[in-house]
């Protein structure tokens, strides 16, 4: 079951495979503002508009010293593919033991047309430069959210 996780706490630990036959961790990134954003899965339609988005202020991110990070259970080979397709100059994280999809409470129960499955909730998480959470975005609507992100980002 996932953990549901509170503004102010330390966020979790991570360390997972990313594109580019890379490794991310948290570790890799202390010191740093970053800003997780999980969604349930490449080259879709809400998780492209997402990541295009994010990707197009990537540069603001950048002079907010804030570092993005998308995360979905998808494998590194379709990380690659839908960076390349849609030219995105961040990292994707692959989660497919979902174990920091839990650890972060966004892999949940949801339902479609009756049906109950496991999925990831569309969550953002800004994690302030002292690694601890200073946001939390759930069940995200994704147009203009990057922006509202970039904002928290830039107030931090």
């Amino acid at each position: 079951m996932s953990a549901k996780l509170e503004t102010g706490a330390v966020a979790p630990q991570f360390d997972l495979p990313a594109d580019g036959s890379g490794r991310v961790t948290s570790a890799s990134l202390a010191g740093k503002k970053v800003v997780l954003y999980f969604y349930p899965k490449d080259d879709t339609s809400g998780c492209t508009q997402e990541a295009i988005e994010f990707n197009g202020l990537r540069k603001d991110f950048e002079a907010a010293n804030a570092t993005i990070l998308g995360v979905s259970p998808d494998s590194v080979k379709s990380h690659d593919k839908f960076k390349t397709k849609h030219g995105l100059e961040f990292g994707l994280a692959s989660d497919e033991e979902k174990t920091m999809l839990q650890a972060y409470g966004v892999w949940v129960e949801k339902s479609m047309y009756g049906r109950k499955y496991m999925g990831v909730e569309r969550t953002t998480v800004l994690i302030g430069a002292d690694g601890r959470i200073a946001r939390i975005w759930n069940k995200v609507k994704v147009p203009g959210h990057a922006k509202e992100v970039l904002e928290a980002a830039r107030s931090l």
